[in-house]
């Protein structure tokens, strides 16, 4: 199976008010993660704060993060950032410390063009030769990837992933005909979002990008398994069991979110 395929959990960022990473803290999560056999662990993800510590705890991080798993869990490492050579110096470091691949997310201070994207990732996508997963996060960046984007982006050597929001409720299935009609295909196509995985894993996503899978790995996994099998009646019930524990978000017409607990939602940015 290859990195991008599965269950990727993401856990938090355990971290003090100055931003000091607890490293005690980060072996414990990603050791037990790893314990639990999740297929990867996406860590400095959006759960795990990435955007807000410096380049010296992002270090801390993933190199606490690979003593804990030993090598027998790929890590997946966050490099976004707002400057290119930050994230190329941000790949250099995880590469190095021993990151089995990258996500990154186009972060930016004003609105970013899609040339600008695209040469933000095929600079950095150059400086190393780990797999890169393309972070398609526009609640969060306020940026979107084009069909003709991640079509070019494919074709860039060491791109080979895509992580998608999740898509209106009903519309994973068509989603994913339509990227893998074109050159889209060459990349593992995954979902985050924890209130459609149970539709994505079923309509035969590449990967899930979880959060609540960063907590309930066990469970998550089931669900994951029972897709695998092509169980509906499992996946539906394992989904039901968990339920509770999301925030169910839902794309409106105008583009606005609704949330069935509260006014605003971390769920959509995950």
């Amino acid at each position: 199976m290859s990195l991008f395929h599965g269950l990727s959990a993401f856990p938090i960022t355990p971290a003090n008010e100055h931003g000091v990473v607890d490293m005690d803290g980060v072996m414990r999560l990603t050791a037990y993660l790893s314990a639990s056999d999740v297929d990867s662990i996406g860590l400095l993800g959006s759960t795990g704060i990435y955007a807000y510590l410096s380049r010296t705890e992002r270090c801390r991080t993933v190199r606490a993060a690979v003593k804990a798993v030993g090598g027998k869990t790929p890590l997946i490492v966050g490099v976004g950032t707002l400057r290119t050579d930050d994230a190329q110096n941000l790949a250099r470091d995880a590469a190095a410390a021993g990151a089995d691949g990258l996500l990154m997310a186009p972060v930016s201070y004003t609105a970013l063009t899609q040339e600008e994207v695209y040469q933000h990732y095929k600079a950095v996508a150059e400086v190393t030769s780990l797999p890169l997963c393309i972070y398609n996060n526009p609640s969060t960046t306020h940026f979107s990837f084009s069909h003709e984007q991640l079509e070019r982006l494919a074709n860039v050597p060491n791109i080979a992933a895509v992580k998608m929001p999740a898509p209106p409720e009903g519309a994973v299935a068509q989603e994913l005909t339509k990227l893998r009609s074109c050159s889209i295909r060459k990349l593992a196509i995954g979902y985050s979002g924890d209130w459609i995985a149970a539709e994505a894993l079923l309509a035969g996503c590449d990967g899930w990008f979880s959060v609540l899978g960063g907590f309930l790995p066990n469970l998550a996994k089931a669900l994951v398994e029972a897709a695998r099998n092509s169980d509906a009646a499992d996946v539906g019930a394992f989904s039901r069991i968990w339920k509770p524990a999301y925030c169910v978000c839902r794309h409106q017409p105008s583009g606005t979110l609704k949330c069935s607990a509260s006014s605003t939602c971390s769920a959509a940015n995950v």
